[in-house]
């Protein structure tokens, strides 16, 4: 019984500290993914979206302490019980997921009139979401995501249901339970190509080995909890008023926007028609890619009777709506991206709602890029009437492009924020609250 409860606190307390830690680095990015799932045409919950980055916060802070404290014996059981319906929740978000019909439709009343739209199908619940496209290349499927809070189910019941025999760690129990969680933790963050889960878990032990000779008793648990609390904190912060520590998405500095959408390939599908021979009666499928009788007059088309079969899956590109045009409706994609010279682009992916502060060190920034024969660009996902209005508000000199507002928020977690292209690669990328002077961002040039 005390391997079952030590191989499940370490598979348990390693994964949670991992998985907050992740969802940490990008809390901006987590409560997008909770607006998906809060929408009118989602989860019908939308007097909840004001409050998804709270939310998203509270979730990383449940996570990486509940992990901690599964590997302190800290708490059992306000843990345990946490921790089992957390688990159940996410497995019925994911669940939810996983059976979203694509097709369905909602009514509501618009106008006393009861109208139908079509739902939205969140397709990633946000787990590990970038993070498992950055570094393993893809993310799990919704029921991937279903089976893996499942398995973790089977690991959190024997601690619910013994929770009364684990307790405040003693030396052994710290000799076994934290160098085994480091190598788990490490092993993850190897998974993610990561080393940040790594130094917070090493920071978080040497804090509670610290607590635990100064501070005795009840005292110690919650401290420890406290510390553990306020270092996610500050960690999730730091992400939030700059930009995530580690970047998984397809803009990050270095990744080349040209060479992606290069490299994604369409799918390869086959067409099949059918035909009637109106002397026999008879109705043959052809393949259209080779001769069938569409000329013949003794052969009719079957009304509705073409199919269309995938033969070789496509390799999307998860860069595919990076496109980028102007008012009259040119789109300036390719130049952009094939621009040798340096290009700034300037990011909104609302005006509305963009800070202000950063404006007048994004100004001059702009006017020492002119100087030096550089490109610089406006991108917002707003209309251009709008986008116009804000544009004369605020005397910005710059023309601004429209872009997808989903890409804008993907590209950078920050309104505004600035990025540095070159040939269709990113060169740099900061924060509103970080923006560079010129010389900085000309000494990411290559």
């Amino acid at each position: 019984m005390r391997i079952l409860l030590l191989v499940s606190r370490l598979i348990v307390g390693s994964l949670f500290i991992v998985s907050g830690l992740i969802k940490a680095n990008d809390p901006l990015g987590f409560s997008y993914k909770l607006e998906e799932y809060f929408a009118e045409s989602a989860l019908n919950l939308p007097f909840l979206e004001p409050f998804a980055l709270a939310l998203a916060v509270l979730a990383c802070l449940a996570e990486v302490v509940l992990g901690f404290a599964v590997l302190f014996g800290g708490r059992m059981k306000l843990a345990t019980w946490a921790l089992l319906l957390l688990t159940l929740f996410f497995g019925w978000l994911t669940a939810y997921t996983a059976t979203c019909d694509p097709n369905g439709v909602y009514s509501i009343m618009v106008d006393g009139q009861q109208v139908e739209r079509g739902v939205t199908c969140v397709t990633d619940c946000g787990c590990f979401g970038d993070a498992m496209k950055g570094s393993v290349g893809r993310s799990l499927t919704p029921w991937e995501s279903f089976s893996k809070d499942m398995i973790l189910l089977v690991f959190i019941i024997p601690l619910f249901l013994l929770r009364k025999r684990i307790e405040w760690n003693g030396k052994s129990d710290d000799m076994i339970l934290l160098p085994g969680a480091l190598i788990l933790v490490a092993f993850w963050s190897w998974v993610f190509t990561w080393g940040g889960p790594v130094w917070f878990t090493l920071i978080g032990f040497l804090g509670y080995l610290l607590i635990k000779r100064f501070v005795q008793g009840a005292k110690a648990e919650w401290t420890a909890a406290a510390f553990i609390a306020i270092l996610t904190l500050i960690f999730t912060w730091y992400n939030y008023a700059h930009l995530p520590i580690r970047d998984y998405r397809p803009y990050a500095v270095d990744k080349s926007i040209s060479e992606q959408m290069r490299n994604a390939k369409p799918p390869v599908n086959k067409t099949y028609v059918s035909y009637k021979n109106k002397t026999t009666g008879e109705v043959t499928e052809y393949d259209s890619s080779g001769p069938y009788p569409w000329d013949d007059d003794n052969f009719e088309n079957v009304p509705n009777s073409t199919r269309i079969v995938e033969i070789e899956a496509g390799t999307p590109s998860q860069v595919q709506d990076f496109r980028l045009s102007d008012a009259e409706g040119n789109d300036l994609t390719v130049g952009i991206l094939d621009e040798p010279s340096p290009v700034l682009l300037v990011m909104l992916y609302d005006v509305r709602k963009a800070d202000t502060s950063c404006l007048p060190a994004i100004k001059a920034l702009v006017d020492e890029a002119y100087k030096k024969g550089w490109y610089v660009y406006g991108i917002a996902a707003n209309d251009f009437a709008t986008v116009e209005e804000y544009r004369h508000e605020q005397q910005l000199g710059f023309e601004i492009l429209q872009c997808d507002e989903k890409t804008i928020k993907t590209a950078i977690r920050s309104n505004p924020g600035v990025m540095v292209l070159q040939q269709g690669t990113v060169r740099g990328k900061w924060h509103c609250n970080d923006v560079p002077s010129f010389a900085v961002a000309a000494a990411t040039m290559k």
